[in-house]
């Protein structure tokens, strides 16, 4: 009596089609990436293209790491956004400041990682690994933001997207003068309605920018708080359908995070569901899909906001939808290129849902949740 086959052994059988000189890079994904972290990028590539790219999906992408200074925001990040793949974004204040050197005509070059830095540092020449541009690119950075920030608009209390959304604005128009298109993250989100915030305001030359103006006399104060609540308030609505229907569904919707890096932009975008559940006392069961690529390890403590599981015990992660999550231990800057090219390869481009221009919805829809809450 013949053997009956284990479950275990239910995989796609390990044979893959040999590689040519006409082998696309999609299919390249789909057909060589068999184990060990390749196929993390397969499952990673998969999970982004065919599940969190439906049309009842709200996707946030967090950055972490110097990914902008790399290009990664000129060669992925903007077809992203301008495919509809990434609905609203949280990083670190470093990326969009260094994002904002390309978008006001400043460049930023290849180096060599092994030079002896008291030699660069004498040729005024400032380092990122192995990215190397002038101390005048910071000098005029700086500049750009505090002639910025000074005007009539910026005075006055803000959440980091509506900074951002103004911010891009105006590096648009730069951009126009200079004759260049599609250079700044910041400029092509404000294009496209795609809210960008920041967890951490004060922790970037902009903050500090910010902060410099503030002895002046300037009135912009980013309040934190209010990107607590718009942040809930975006995955709210999308877990209630409002986003994709304009009204709340029975049929509600799902929100899908994209984790590059980790740090403190990862757990602000987790901690959207605890403060709906924990805080404010709302009815909802944590984010339907969990995308993160890192170099972090859960058991040293590196790995910010930690495992999918452990994610789960927080009620970041819906339980019944832990399947849908794939960590791929990969260094980003590899990672994300990959499937960036996978998805526009795969899916025809989405419509863009510009929330930032549906900010006060969300809001409201928050207040008449938590107005029904006992938690108040």
């Amino acid at each position: 009596m013949a053997k009956k086959p284990s479950k275990f052994l239910s995989g796609k059988r390990i044979d893959p089609t040999p590689i040519d000189k006409n082998t696309a890079l999609a299919d390249l994904i789909d057909e060589s990436f068999m184990a060990y972290n390749a196929a993390r990028i397969r499952e990673a590539c998969q999970l982004f293209s065919r599940k969190m790219l439906e049309p009842d999906t709200t996707v946030g992408i967090t950055l972490t790491g110097a990914l902008t200074p790399a290009g990664l925001g000129i060669s992925a990040l903007i077809p992203l956004i301008k495919a509809g793949f990434i609905d609203w974004i949280i990083s670190t204040g470093a990326n969009l400041y260094h994002d904002t050197h390309f978008g006001i005509g400043l460049s930023l070059h290849q180096g060599d990682a092994k030079l002896d830095d008291r030699l660069l540092r004498e040729e005024e020449v400032v380092r990122i690994f192995d990215i190397f541009f002038d101390y005048s690119v910071l000098l005029d950075t700086d500049e750009f933001f505090r002639r910025l920030i000074e005007h009539d608009e910026f005075q006055k209390t803000m959440s980091s997207a509506e900074f951002h959304y103004l911010a891009g604005k105006y590096i648009r128009e730069r951009e126009k003068k200079l004759g260049l298109e599609n250079k700044s993250l910041l400029a092509v989100a404000y294009e496209y309605g795609v809210p960008v915030y920041t967890s951490s305001p004060g922790d970037s030359s902009i903050g500090m920018n910010i902060a410099a103006k503030e002895l002046q006399g300037g009135k912009l104060i980013l309040n934190p708080n209010l990107d607590v609540n718009e942040t809930a308030s975006i995955v709210l609505a999308a877990k209630r359908g409002v986003i994709q229907n304009g009204k709340q569904s029975n049929e509600g919707g799902k929100s899908g995070i994209f984790i590059l890096g980790g740090g403190s932009p990862k757990n602000f975008a987790l901690q959207t569901e605890p403060q709906i559940q924990e805080v404010l006392g709302i009815d909802e069961r944590g984010h339907d899909y969990f995308l993160q690529v890192t170099d972090a390890r859960p058991d040293t403590g590196g790995l910010s906001g930690a495992t999918p599981a452990e994610a789960v015990s927080w009620g970041k992660i819906d339980p019944d939808q832990l399947p849908g999550t794939v960590v791929a231990y990969v260094d980003s800057t590899v990672a994300l290129p990959l499937i960036t090219a996978y998805a526009l390869a795969r899916r025809e481009p989405r419509e863009p849902k510009r929330l930032y221009d549906r900010r006060e919805e969300f809001m409201q829809l928050l207040r008449s949740e938590y107005d029904k809450s006992t938690r108040k």
